[in-house]
């Protein structure tokens, strides 16, 4: 695997997807004073990836949060399928819960073939969370409430994106050019 291009193309979905398309609003502060840290997890089992998370949930809590907000732990080699990707999130919770970090960190999912329940495969609106590589997010929940104070109606975010991705469609999501 090389780490450089994985990166690239993670940096490529943040830049022209996440912040671009302004999926997130709070991503653009952290990505453009240099907060987000990229990390490519060589693991090719799930126990393996269970260890490097440890590590960078452990990571994360002990950075300053000027030096680093947000984690974002891509793991090209190990649960590719999205159903067990989404079958792993519960051990990955009970991991933030066994390490006492549960109320001070948090961790959010993106995957190349994101489904939400209920949706057919090939909705765009899975597109908000689907990423060049399955992603594990590690966020600090105190810069959630401050983004959340920033911005009362936060709920809010996921109609807009429906609407935003919905505008963009197929053609416009390819057009972006990410890799795939």
């Amino acid at each position: 695997m090389n780490h450089e291009q994985i990166i690239s193309d993670t940096r490529d979905w943040v830049v022209k997807a996440v912040i671009g398309l302004n999926l997130c609003p709070f991503a653009k502060s952290v990505h453009v004073n240099d907060r987000i840290r990229y990390v490519v997890s060589d693991a090719t089992e799930p126990e393996q990836l269970l260890k490097d998370l440890a590590r960078e949930l452990l990571a994360l809590n002990r950075a300053d949060p000027e030096e680093v907000d947000t984690t974002l732990l891509i793991h090209p080699g190990v649960l590719t399928d999205f159903l067990d990707f989404n079958d792993f999130l519960d051990a990955a919770d009970a991991l933030v819960e066994e390490l006492k970090l549960d109320g001070v960190l948090q961790i959010a999912d993106f995957h190349p073939d994101y489904q939400f329940e209920g949706s057919a495969a090939d909705d765009i609106g899975n597109y908000s969370n689907r990423s060049p590589y399955p992603t594990l997010h590690l966020l600090r929940e105190d810069s959630i409430a401050l983004a959340v104070e920033s911005m009362p109606d936060t709920a809010s975010i996921y109609e807009t994106n429906l609407d935003t991705l919905a505008r963009l469609g197929a053609d416009g999501w390819a057009a972006l050019g990410l890799k795939r």
